[in-house]
């Protein structure tokens, strides 16, 4: 239970940084062009610690919901050579995307490490053909057959012996039917547990609890679907597969967006998730190693770009959409006006969020618990 609460805690901070990160891509490009920032923020206020070095606070808040960025004259109403709105608008449009630039920067940098190290990922039975795939133990409940021989998760199911015979297991399918076809029955499972091979006995049960199954162990098909690559390669592969990201991440979006429209639901495999629902995903990406967690973390970041360019006000995507009016009227768009349109989609946000939250992320995080002390 507490390495689970670790895990979190880690996976928590690891989506903070990823704000800071973001907010630091706004921070550099002003600073860049000679504006003055007022202060750079982790957290949200109330303010804990703050120290200011040169013109720029540099504050600790309160609530860890991510970081933020005072640019001077960001919000209007001023007009001067060290303000935002004093700059022409092209060097505005890099301040604002920036914060996108950074995501994809990190991503880039991550999928680097990522091909560096090579690792393996989750596949499904369909998946990885042609391909060395293991089925590993990601979960046991405890005083389950599997639990009383001695399984723990990591483990590898490398064969299932039954009379005789040996059954080379390569799909969850195929290992799930045999516990089905095998109940009361004995039958013995070759193990291996990092490098070192034995064989444990068990009996698959007759009737089990609801959503455990007749042993009694959640399990995942692993494949290495990233190779490792020499060091003065992986950046060029890191950024190819940033690119291939966002490309099939977009024909992902529109295709959940046209489901959306055309009443359809969301397609399968699609999932809805707040910053508590992308914690828990990325703790259970962390029990599968670190070059996973990392793969994990890069496609958060391209995710996270592409979500921060939808034109809404409250969002990058949203600021751009108000220096393109500029553009075309030739003078920026009221203040008030602008305000009052982010402040009502910003409002919106929140709402959605909190929904996402109770509808989606409070389930996952309570089977996450749940879980973590049957372990």
């Amino acid at each position: 239970m507490i390495s689970s609460i670790l895990t979190l805690a880690v996976a928590f901070l690891s989506l903070i940084l990823l704000m800071v990160i973001h907010e630091f891509g706004h921070f550099i490009i002003a600073k860049k062009f000679g504006i003055r920032v007022d202060e750079f923020g982790i957290g949200y206020p109330p303010r804990l610690f703050g120290k200011k070095i040169g013109e720029t606070i540099y504050s600790i808040n309160l609530l860890p919901l991510g970081a933020f960025v005072r640019i001077y004259g960001e919000e209007g109403g001023v007009d001067d050579y060290r303000s935002f709105m004093g700059l022409k608008i092209w060097k505005r449009v890099l301040i604002v995307i920036g914060g996108v630039a950074a995501f994809w920067l990190t991503a880039i940098i991550i999928f680097s490490v990522v091909f560096a190290i090579g690792t393996d990922l989750p596949v499904g039975d369909q998946d990885a053909q042609g391909l060395a795939a293991q089925v590993k133990v990601i979960g046991v409940t405890a005083d389950s057959p599997a639990g009383q021989a001695g399984l723990k998760m990591g483990d590898a199911i490398v064969n299932v012996k039954i009379s005789g015979s040996n059954i080379k297991i390569n799909k969850i399918a195929d290992f799930q039917k045999i516990t089905n076809e095998n109940k009361g029955k004995e039958i013995t499972l070759t193990i291996d547990r990092q490098g070192e091979i034995f064989d444990v006995s068990l009996t698959p049960r007759i009737l089990a609890p609801e959503g455990q199954g007749p042993v009694g162990i959640a399990l995942e098909r692993i494949a290495t679907l990233i190779e490792k690559y020499p060091w003065y390669q992986a950046p060029w592969q890191g950024a190819i597969y940033t690119w291939q990201t966002t490309v099939n991440a977009l024909a992902g979006l529109y295709q959940v967006l046209a489901n959306l429209v055309s009443g359809k639901g969301t397609p399968e495999g699609a999932a809805f998730a707040g910053p508590l629902g992308i914690t828990v995903f990325l703790a259970n990406a962390a029990s599968y190693g670190a070059g996973f967690f990392l793969y994990f973390i890069g496609i958060i970041c391209v995710f996270i770009a592409i979500f921060n360019l939808f034109p809404i006000p409250a969002l990058d995507g949203g600021k751009l959409i108000f220096l393109l009016i500029e553009k075309i009227k030739g003078k920026p768009v009221s203040v008030k006006v602008e305000q009052s349109i982010t402040v009502a989609f910003f409002i919106l946000l929140i709402a959605l969020s909190i929904f996402i939250t109770i509808r989606y992320d409070i389930p996952r995080f309570t089977d996450f618990l749940k879980s973590s002390l049957q372990n």
